[in-house]
Protein backbone atom coordinates (compact mmCIF):
# COMPACT_ATOMS: atom_id res chain seq x y z
CA UNK A 1 0.00 0.00 0.00
CA UNK A 2 1.25 3.53 -0.76
CA UNK A 3 2.11 5.93 2.02
CA UNK A 4 -0.54 8.53 2.87
CA UNK A 5 0.13 12.14 3.89
CA UNK A 6 -2.41 14.58 5.33
CA UNK A 7 -2.46 18.18 4.15
CA UNK A 8 -4.72 20.09 6.58
CA UNK A 9 -4.34 23.12 4.28
CA UNK A 10 -3.53 23.30 0.60
CA UNK A 11 -0.02 24.15 -0.58
CA UNK A 12 1.79 24.95 -3.81
CA UNK A 13 1.70 22.28 -6.48
CA UNK A 14 5.49 21.86 -6.45
CA UNK A 15 5.37 19.90 -3.20
CA UNK A 16 2.23 17.97 -4.10
CA UNK A 17 3.73 16.95 -7.42
CA UNK A 18 6.82 15.63 -5.64
CA UNK A 19 4.68 13.53 -3.29
CA UNK A 20 2.68 12.10 -6.19
CA UNK A 21 5.88 11.38 -8.13
CA UNK A 22 7.00 9.26 -5.18
CA UNK A 23 3.71 7.33 -5.09
CA UNK A 24 2.55 9.03 -1.90
CA UNK A 25 -1.19 9.47 -1.56
CA UNK A 26 -2.33 12.96 -0.58
CA UNK A 27 -5.27 13.31 1.78
CA UNK A 28 -6.67 16.84 1.70
CA UNK A 29 -7.94 17.98 5.07
CA UNK A 30 -11.06 19.99 5.79
CA UNK A 31 -9.86 22.20 8.64
CA UNK A 32 -7.27 22.85 11.34
CA UNK A 33 -9.38 22.45 14.47
CA UNK A 34 -7.85 19.80 16.74
CA UNK A 35 -10.94 17.57 16.56
CA UNK A 36 -10.82 17.62 12.77
CA UNK A 37 -7.09 16.91 12.73
CA UNK A 38 -7.50 13.97 15.12
CA UNK A 39 -10.16 12.47 12.88
CA UNK A 40 -8.40 13.07 9.58
CA UNK A 41 -4.84 12.11 10.52
CA UNK A 42 -5.88 8.57 11.44
CA UNK A 43 -4.12 6.07 9.18
CA UNK A 44 -1.70 8.66 7.78
CA UNK A 45 2.05 8.14 7.61
CA UNK A 46 2.81 11.84 7.52
CA UNK A 47 1.38 15.33 7.83
CA UNK A 48 2.52 18.66 6.40
CA UNK A 49 1.34 21.58 8.51
CA UNK A 50 1.18 25.24 7.58
CA UNK A 51 -0.64 26.77 10.56
CA UNK A 52 -2.35 23.68 11.99
CA UNK A 53 -1.24 22.99 15.57
CA UNK A 54 0.02 19.42 15.83
CA UNK A 55 -0.58 18.54 19.48
CA UNK A 56 0.12 15.38 21.43
CA UNK A 57 -3.49 14.32 20.88
CA UNK A 58 -3.18 14.78 17.13
CA UNK A 59 0.08 12.83 17.03
CA UNK A 60 -1.41 9.95 19.02
CA UNK A 61 -4.37 9.71 16.62
CA UNK A 62 -2.34 7.95 13.93
CA UNK A 63 -0.45 4.84 14.94
CA UNK A 64 1.26 4.88 11.52
CA UNK A 65 2.65 8.42 11.81
CA UNK A 66 6.33 8.58 10.85
CA UNK A 67 6.94 12.21 9.91
CA UNK A 68 5.60 15.68 10.68
CA UNK A 69 6.69 18.37 8.23
CA UNK A 70 6.50 22.13 8.72
CA UNK A 71 5.61 24.15 5.65
CA UNK A 72 8.09 26.84 6.69
CA UNK A 73 10.76 27.17 9.36
CA UNK A 74 9.28 27.68 12.84
CA UNK A 75 8.08 24.50 14.53
CA UNK A 76 6.53 26.07 17.63
CA UNK A 77 3.08 24.74 16.60
CA UNK A 78 4.36 21.15 16.67
CA UNK A 79 4.81 19.18 19.89
CA UNK A 80 8.37 18.25 18.93
CA UNK A 81 9.17 16.73 22.33
CA UNK A 82 6.26 14.29 22.16
CA UNK A 83 6.98 13.46 18.53
CA UNK A 84 10.58 12.67 19.47
CA UNK A 85 9.41 10.52 22.37
CA UNK A 86 7.24 8.56 19.93
CA UNK A 87 10.08 8.14 17.43
CA UNK A 88 8.46 10.43 14.87
CA UNK A 89 10.74 12.64 12.79
CA UNK A 90 10.01 16.35 12.51
CA UNK A 91 11.28 18.16 9.43
CA UNK A 92 10.97 21.71 8.17
CA UNK A 93 11.76 23.85 5.14
CA UNK A 94 14.62 25.70 6.76
CA UNK A 95 16.05 27.27 3.60
CA UNK A 96 12.74 28.21 2.04
CA UNK A 97 11.89 31.68 3.29
CA UNK A 98 15.18 33.27 4.37
CA UNK A 99 15.42 35.42 1.23
CA UNK A 100 11.80 36.59 1.38
CA UNK A 101 11.91 37.46 5.09
CA UNK A 102 15.27 39.19 4.76
CA UNK A 103 14.06 41.32 1.85
CA UNK A 104 10.85 42.11 3.72
CA UNK A 105 12.82 43.17 6.78
CA UNK A 106 15.00 45.48 4.71
CA UNK A 107 11.86 46.93 3.16
CA UNK A 108 10.40 47.69 6.58
CA UNK A 109 13.64 49.34 7.70
CA UNK A 110 13.60 51.60 4.65
CA UNK A 111 9.88 52.35 5.07
CA UNK A 112 10.43 53.41 8.68
CA UNK A 113 13.47 55.53 7.87
CA UNK A 114 11.86 57.30 4.92
CA UNK A 115 8.33 57.75 6.35
CA UNK A 116 6.69 56.11 3.32
CA UNK A 117 3.49 55.11 5.08
CA UNK A 118 2.99 58.44 6.85
CA UNK A 119 3.66 60.39 3.65
CA UNK A 120 1.26 58.22 1.68
CA UNK A 121 -1.64 58.38 4.13
CA UNK A 122 -1.33 62.13 4.75
CA UNK A 123 -0.87 63.15 1.12
CA UNK A 124 -4.07 61.26 0.28
CA UNK A 125 -5.79 63.64 2.72
CA UNK A 126 -4.35 66.67 0.92
CA UNK A 127 -1.57 67.28 3.44
CA UNK A 128 1.41 68.18 1.22
CA UNK A 129 3.19 69.79 4.17
CA UNK A 130 3.70 66.34 5.69
CA UNK A 131 7.03 66.38 3.85
CA UNK A 132 8.32 68.65 6.60
CA UNK A 133 8.51 65.55 8.79
CA UNK A 134 11.99 64.51 7.77
CA UNK A 135 13.20 61.00 7.15
CA UNK A 136 16.73 59.73 7.70
CA UNK A 137 19.53 58.22 5.67
CA UNK A 138 20.53 54.67 6.55
CA UNK A 139 24.21 54.71 5.62
CA UNK A 140 26.30 54.70 8.80
CA UNK A 141 23.35 53.87 11.04
CA UNK A 142 23.60 50.86 13.37
CA UNK A 143 21.36 47.85 12.78
CA UNK A 144 21.10 45.71 15.90
CA UNK A 145 20.19 42.08 15.30
CA UNK A 146 18.78 39.78 17.95
CA UNK A 147 19.43 36.35 16.47
CA UNK A 148 21.87 35.47 13.72
CA UNK A 149 20.51 32.42 11.96
CA UNK A 150 20.00 32.14 8.23
CA UNK A 151 17.60 35.09 8.07
CA UNK A 152 19.60 37.30 10.42
CA UNK A 153 22.78 36.66 8.45
CA UNK A 154 21.10 37.57 5.17
CA UNK A 155 19.61 40.74 6.66
CA UNK A 156 23.08 41.71 7.89
CA UNK A 157 24.58 41.12 4.45
CA UNK A 158 21.94 43.15 2.63
CA UNK A 159 21.95 46.00 5.17
CA UNK A 160 25.74 46.21 5.25
CA UNK A 161 26.61 45.78 1.58
CA UNK A 162 23.46 47.33 0.15
CA UNK A 163 22.78 50.17 2.56
CA UNK A 164 26.12 50.81 4.24
CA UNK A 165 24.75 50.15 7.73
CA UNK A 166 26.87 49.08 10.69
CA UNK A 167 25.87 45.68 12.08
CA UNK A 168 25.78 44.83 15.79
CA UNK A 169 24.68 41.30 16.71
CA UNK A 170 23.57 39.84 20.04
CA UNK A 171 24.47 36.18 20.50
CA UNK A 172 24.43 34.18 23.71
CA UNK A 173 27.88 32.81 23.02
CA UNK A 174 30.54 34.74 21.17
CA UNK A 175 33.98 33.31 20.47
CA UNK A 176 37.30 35.08 20.82
CA UNK A 177 36.74 37.18 17.72
CA UNK A 178 34.30 39.99 18.46
CA UNK A 179 34.36 41.43 14.94
CA UNK A 180 34.04 39.19 11.87
CA UNK A 181 33.81 40.61 8.34
CA UNK A 182 32.95 44.01 9.77
CA UNK A 183 30.11 42.67 11.93
CA UNK A 184 30.40 43.26 15.68
CA UNK A 185 29.21 40.48 18.00
CA UNK A 186 28.37 40.78 21.68
CA UNK A 187 26.98 38.64 24.47
CA UNK A 188 25.50 41.76 26.09
CA UNK A 189 21.89 42.27 25.00
CA UNK A 190 21.81 45.68 26.68
CA UNK A 191 24.75 46.83 24.55
CA UNK A 192 22.75 46.16 21.39
CA UNK A 193 19.61 47.78 22.79
CA UNK A 194 21.46 50.97 23.76
CA UNK A 195 23.38 51.38 20.51
CA UNK A 196 21.01 50.26 17.76
CA UNK A 197 19.30 52.82 15.55
CA UNK A 198 17.21 49.94 14.21
CA UNK A 199 16.61 46.76 16.20
CA UNK A 200 15.47 43.70 14.23
CA UNK A 201 14.42 40.40 15.80
CA UNK A 202 15.28 37.06 14.19
CA UNK A 203 14.87 34.48 16.95
CA UNK A 204 12.54 31.49 17.29
CA UNK A 205 9.85 31.37 19.96
CA UNK A 206 10.93 29.15 22.85
CA UNK A 207 10.46 29.22 26.61
CA UNK A 208 13.76 31.11 26.79
CA UNK A 209 12.79 33.78 24.27
CA UNK A 210 9.23 34.41 25.48
CA UNK A 211 8.92 38.19 25.95
CA UNK A 212 12.68 38.52 25.71
CA UNK A 213 12.08 42.12 24.71
CA UNK A 214 9.94 43.67 27.44
CA UNK A 215 9.42 47.07 29.03
CA UNK A 216 12.87 47.18 30.63
CA UNK A 217 14.62 46.20 27.41
CA UNK A 218 12.68 48.65 25.24
CA UNK A 219 13.37 51.45 27.74
CA UNK A 220 17.09 51.09 27.01
CA UNK A 221 16.65 51.92 23.33
CA UNK A 222 17.38 55.33 21.87
CA UNK A 223 14.46 57.71 21.58
CA UNK A 224 15.20 57.91 17.84
CA UNK A 225 15.37 54.11 17.40
CA UNK A 226 13.01 51.80 15.54
CA UNK A 227 12.08 48.18 16.31
CA UNK A 228 11.27 45.56 13.66
CA UNK A 229 9.79 42.13 14.38
CA UNK A 230 9.40 39.56 11.61
CA UNK A 231 10.18 36.61 13.92
CA UNK A 232 7.44 35.60 16.36
CA UNK A 233 4.95 37.80 18.20
CA UNK A 234 5.59 36.10 21.53
CA UNK A 235 9.22 37.26 21.76
CA UNK A 236 8.07 40.82 22.52
CA UNK A 237 5.83 42.13 25.28
CA UNK A 238 3.50 43.84 22.83
CA UNK A 239 1.53 45.72 25.49
CA UNK A 240 4.76 47.23 26.79
CA UNK A 241 5.80 48.06 23.24
CA UNK A 242 2.49 49.81 22.57
CA UNK A 243 2.84 51.88 25.75
CA UNK A 244 6.37 52.94 24.85
CA UNK A 245 5.38 53.83 21.29
CA UNK A 246 2.35 55.80 22.44
CA UNK A 247 4.60 57.91 24.67
CA UNK A 248 7.10 58.30 21.81
CA UNK A 249 9.90 56.87 23.93
CA UNK A 250 11.14 55.21 20.75
CA UNK A 251 10.53 56.52 17.26
CA UNK A 252 8.49 53.69 15.82
CA UNK A 253 8.12 50.04 14.97
CA UNK A 254 7.23 47.63 12.19
CA UNK A 255 5.42 44.49 13.35
CA UNK A 256 4.63 41.53 11.10
CA UNK A 257 3.88 38.97 13.83
CA UNK A 258 1.56 38.99 16.83
CA UNK A 259 1.05 37.09 20.08
CA UNK A 260 -2.46 36.17 19.02
CA UNK A 261 -2.94 35.51 15.34
CA UNK A 262 -5.19 36.59 13.76
CA UNK A 263 -4.98 39.91 15.73
CA UNK A 264 -8.22 41.75 16.40
CA UNK A 265 -8.81 45.30 15.22
CA UNK A 266 -8.73 46.59 18.81
CA UNK A 267 -5.04 45.68 19.08
CA UNK A 268 -3.25 48.60 20.74
CA UNK A 269 -0.60 48.74 18.03
CA UNK A 270 -3.23 49.33 15.34
CA UNK A 271 -4.15 52.68 16.88
CA UNK A 272 -0.64 54.14 16.69
CA UNK A 273 0.57 56.23 13.75
CA UNK A 274 4.24 55.42 14.36
CA UNK A 275 3.74 51.70 13.77
CA UNK A 276 3.64 49.74 10.52
CA UNK A 277 1.61 46.55 10.94
CA UNK A 278 1.49 43.73 8.40
CA UNK A 279 -0.32 40.35 8.51
CA UNK A 280 2.53 37.85 9.11
CA UNK A 281 3.33 38.20 5.43
CA UNK A 282 7.14 38.40 5.38
CA UNK A 283 7.48 34.89 3.97
CA UNK A 284 4.51 35.12 1.63
CA UNK A 285 6.16 35.65 -1.72
CA UNK A 286 5.22 33.37 -4.59
CA UNK A 287 8.74 31.99 -4.71
CA UNK A 288 8.94 31.36 -0.96
CA UNK A 289 5.63 29.51 -0.93
CA UNK A 290 6.90 27.29 -3.73
CA UNK A 291 10.11 26.59 -1.84
CA UNK A 292 8.26 25.89 1.43
CA UNK A 293 5.96 23.40 -0.26
CA UNK A 294 8.78 21.65 -2.09
CA UNK A 295 11.20 21.48 0.87
CA UNK A 296 8.49 20.21 3.24
CA UNK A 297 7.63 17.52 0.71
CA UNK A 298 11.31 16.61 0.32
CA UNK A 299 11.49 15.95 4.06
CA UNK A 300 8.44 13.70 3.95
CA UNK A 301 9.77 11.74 0.98
CA UNK A 302 13.19 11.31 2.59
CA UNK A 303 11.74 10.01 5.85
CA UNK A 304 9.26 7.64 4.24
CA UNK A 305 11.90 6.32 1.84
CA UNK A 306 14.34 5.97 4.75
CA UNK A 307 16.86 8.24 3.03
CA UNK A 308 19.17 10.75 4.68
CA UNK A 309 17.01 13.64 5.90
CA UNK A 310 18.08 17.10 4.73
CA UNK A 311 16.05 19.30 7.08
CA UNK A 312 15.67 17.22 10.26
CA UNK A 313 14.57 19.19 13.34
CA UNK A 314 14.72 16.53 16.06
CA UNK A 315 17.17 13.75 16.75
CA UNK A 316 15.71 10.26 16.40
Amino acid sequence: MPFKVLLPQDMDSSGKDLLIKNNIEIKMGTGIDEKILIREIEGCDGVITRTAIITENVIKASKKLKVIAKHGVGVDMIDVDFATKMGIKVVNASDSNKLSVAEYTIGLIIALAKNYFIYDSELRKGNFEIRNIKGMDLEGKTLGLIGFGKIGQLVAKKASLGLGMKILVYKRKVGNKKVIDGIEFTEELNHVLKNADFLSLHIPYTKDTKKLIGKNEISLMKKEAFLINTARGEVIDNDALADVLECRKIAGAAIDVFENEIPTVDNKLFKLENVIVTPHAAAFSNEALQRMSYEAAIGVVEVLNEDKVTYLVNKI
